[in-house]
Parts: structure tokens; sequence; C-alpha cells
């Protein structure tokens, strides 16, 4: 099953909504009704839902406004040896780094450069939606508590990420985190089995990596977060990308307007992002 955010024009009420193909979606039940108790809308396929048209809707991220969105850096072998730790033993704990909800955004949504970046680096990685609350969890509880994962962009701005130690400036620009649609963990299966994850540049690949070679577990870094706070239904956490990004190499490689960058992730789909000027910002309607 594959689940959407979507919006009727003119009002600020999300619903969630099952894609049907072709243009089509089936409403379950409103964001908040979903996430109060996501197994029970997920144990049935929709029957008596409102048929809607996806070009009379707005398609936004399925995600709860006071979500938590975690997010994993360098969580892959060949990814961590590109960057920081190319000549340094691993940590023994993840770094992670917080998104606003605000930054998410949308299959096809414009994501503009900022005004004092030379560019946005492409980062294609796995989010994985929260479906129950954890407190002080084992891996194996939190993994089950999973209820699906999308493919994601973590649109970076490197100037301002590389500041200070802190990254939270430079992985929260507008529209700078697209999400794919959700879809549910039954249909996924673990990550640890292996999902191929692909990003591509105005059609050149520019990342080809597995989940195989990630360094943290999802379900030990979810049980590690439980911890020091309750994860709640509706909270994500994106898993970190493979090698390959601009960034690293040489001569450096940044998305400039007029690009296009897509992400694909085995069962997941294709997430497909244009970059535009800084001047977007100014006018356009989010």
């Amino acid at each position: 099953m594959k689940l959407i955010g979507v919006r009727t024009p003119g009002t600020d009420d999300t619903r969630i909504a099952v894609t049907e193909g072709h243009g089509k979606a089936t409403v379950l039940t409103t964001l908040q009704g979903f996430w109060a108790d996501p197994a029970r809308w997920l144990a049935n396929e929709p029957a008596d839902g409102q048929l809607l048209s996806t070009e009379d809707v707005r398609i936004v991220p399925p995600v709860l406004p006071e979500a938590r969105v975690i997010c994993i850096g360098l969580n892959y072998h060949a990814h961590a040896a590109e960057g920081s730790y190319k000549d340094q033993e691993l940590p023994p704990h993840p770094t992670l780094f917080a998104r606003w909800t605000q930054s998410l955004s949308v299959d096809g949504v414009p994501a503009p450069v900022p005004a004092n970046e030379a560019g946005l680096d492409w980062e294609g990685e796995i989010a994985a939606y929260i479906g129950r609350p954890l407190v002080d969890a084992d891996a194996e509880t939190a993994r089950k508590a999973v209820v699906g994962y999308s493919t994601f962009n973590d649109l970076t701005s490197r100037v301002a990420q590389k500041l200070t130690s802190q990254w939270i400036l430079g992985k929260n620009g507008d529209n700078s985190g697209p999400l794919g649609p959700l879809v549910t963990a039954d249909e996924v299966g673990d990550l640890r089995e292996g999902l191929r994850v692909q990003t591509r540049v105005n059609g050149t690949t520019v990342q080809d990596g597995n989940t195989k070679d990630m360094i943290y577990d999802l379900g030990e870094t979810l049980s590690l977060i439980s911890r020091t706070f309750t994860l709640r239904p509706g909270d994500i956490i994106c898993t970190g990308t493979p090698e390959g990004v601009g960034y690293a190499r040489t001569p450096q490689w940044l998305l400039q307007p007029g690009d296009v960058v897509e992400v694909e992730v085995d069962k997941l789909g294709v997430l497909t992002t244009p970059i535009v000027g800084n001047d977007y910002r100014y006018g356009a309607t989010r």
C-alpha cells in the first residue's frame, strides 16, 4: 500500500489517501486520525473512502506538523570513507541531526538554491516512519514499530552546514527534504536484507549503494533514541546516504538551477526534484 498526503485547494486540512495509480487516490482518514492509530487504518484495504483525482488536490507529505524528523549522518561505510572518517575510526554511536517538517516537500516540487550557496548537494536515502510509541525499546521492538518507508533526498546547503559543527542550518533549506509516497513496511521488508539506493542528476547516476552497507542498524538507532526521548507515531528517521555526494568529488559537483535530481529505491519508486534559483523562494505558494 502506498500512502500520500492530500490537501484540497484553499484549505489547510490534510488527509491520508492510498494512491491507486493512474492519477487516482482513495481517502482513508484525516492526517491526525491516521497517526493516532496507523495499525487500524493499515489493517484493511480501503473500501468506502472518497475517490479523488490527484490533479484536483495538492499532494503534501503525509507528516504531522509536530513530528520529529531525525536524520542519521554518515551511515554508509563508503560514504563515511569519502567524508569525515576517511582516515579515522568510526564512532560507536551515530551522528544524529534534526530537520523541521517545514523543510519537507514531495515529488516534483522545486528546491531553490539559497543565495549564499554555490549549489545544493544531493543525498538520496530512505525515510522510515514510526507507527507506535517507543520508550526504552530494544532493537527488535523498534524495527517492528516501523510502519513504512519513503524515498527521501536530504538536499544539503554545504556552506551553511560547515559553518559550525552543528549541521541543522545546512539541512533545513526551503523544500530541501522531498519525500516519496509512504510504502507500508509489509511491502518493503527489512533494510538489512538490502535495498538498492540510486541517485541521478540529469540522467547520470551519481550514487549507487545498498542498505547492506549501513553502519548503524535502523532498529538499534531507534532503540538508542528511545532511551532519551519517546518516539511517537508519525516521527520519522532518515537513514543516511551512500557514497557519491557532490562535495566529495574532484572537482566538486553541486546542483544548479535547471538540474533535475532523481532518487530511486527498490520497492519505493522514483522521487524527482527540479532545482531552481533563489528567486523561487519569493512569491512561491507552498
